[in-house]
Parts: structure tokens; C-alpha cells; sequence
């Protein structure tokens, strides 16, 4: 069995083809990947999701609930939960995710090898 296999990993961006992208890409290197579309149906998975997640993937400009919005309700309620926002939209949104306390923020397009260079760090800490 991978070692990454417990590893849950909650991808959230309205952009289908990069949460496919994203989703194809982790589930091959052995992490329990959850998406969502968008922040609402992200929010109901933080709630039902037995035992949490141990990271969180979330785009930043989104309808109805942001990716700033999304980091600050995980942030408060699940403090030791690692958040990467993806954006590309430049630094305003970049500077928000900050203030929302994202631990990394990427901007698309982005490697996906240094992506996963990324999570690894942050889910080894």
C-alpha cells in the first residue's frame, strides 16, 4: 500500500478541466483525492467528511463563496490543515489568500511536479 493513501486531499476549483487536471494528477500519486466545484459544496465536504482533510486545494476567484472565503472558514475551524490557493488572477486575490492565511499560494499555470513537491513538504510537517 502507498504510503499516501490516507492522505486526503480536498481539490476545489469551478474550472473543470483544473480540477481534473488536478484531481488525475494526485490520485496517481496515491492520495484519496475529494473535489468540488465550488466553495458551497466544498464547505457541506468540510462538514461531512468524517476525519477531516489533511490538505486543502482551493482556486481563489470563484462565484457565490471565494477561495478567500473557503481558506478563512478552514483556517478557523481546522487550524493544522495545510491550504494551497491556486490563482490566475495576479496578485490582488494572491494578496488576500495571504491575508486569509493560505500557507502557499501558486500561481496557474504551475508545475505539477513542484505542485506535488509542495504537498509533500506540507503534509510531511
Amino acid at each position: 500500500m502507498a504510503k499516501n493513501r490516507q492522505k486526503k486531499i480536498l481539490v476545489i476549483d469551478d474550472n473543470e478541466e483544473v480540477l481534473k487536471t488536478i484531481t488525475q494528477y494526485l490520485e496517481q500519486k496515491d492520495y484519496r483525492i475529494i473535489a468540488a466545484s465550488n466553495g458551497l459544496d466544498a464547505l457541506k465536504l468540510c462538514e461531512a467528511e468524517k476525519g477531516g482533510f489533511d490538505l486543502v486545494v482551493t482556486n481563489l476567484v470563484m462565484p457565490n463563496i471565494s477561495g478567500v472565503a473557503i481558506i478563512s472558514i478552514v483556517k478557523e475551524r481546522y487550524p493544522n490543515v495545510p491550504v494551497i490557493a491556486i490563482t490566475g488572477w495576479g496578485e490582488h486575490p494572491e494578496a488576500l489568500a495571504t491575508e486569509a492565511k493560505a500557507d502557499i499560494v501558486l500561481e496557474k499555470p504551475f508545475e505539477l511536479n513542484e505542485f506535488n513537491n509542495i504537498i509533500n513538504d506540507l503534509l510531511s510537517k
